[in-house]
């Protein structure tokens, strides 16, 4: 078993519960914790027998697209689509971060982290 972090994705996004986040946005950060057996491609050194990278980027940047009004529903669609388009992949850990939320007060940001395997 292999765990593949895919680190820091940044996307501009309309999540939130407050209408000026869904009209103006805010910036977010996405973390992936993929695991999945990369024995077959430490081996043969071919990206045909491990997962793309680019490819579970390219999932990642469609579902933060998708407006929500809660983090908990942004990465719980990511954790499904992943496992849902990546057959080799049998867990996710993501980790989605709102950077500088409206909460009145001066912080880096708000995170959620959910795990999903398969069932």
């Amino acid at each position: 078993m292999a765990v593949i972090d895919i680190e820091n994705m940044e996307f501009y996004a309309f999540h939130g519960c407050f209408a000026e986040e869904a009209e103006i946005g805010t910036n977010f950060r996405v973390d992936l914790s993929l695991h999945l057996d990369t024995s077959l491609a430490q081996k043969t050194d071919n990206i045909n027998d491990t997962v793309s990278y680019l490819d579970v980027y390219q999932t990642v940047k469609k579902q933060m697209a998708i407006p929500s009004h809660l983090l908990e529903n942004v990465a719980e669609r990511i954790a499904s689509a992943v496992l849902e388009e990546f057959s080799s992949i049998f867990a996710v850990k993501v980790k989605v971060t709102k950077l500088n939320p409206p909460l009145g007060g001066r912080m880096y940001g708000v995170s959620l982290t959910i795990e999903k395997s398969r069932s």
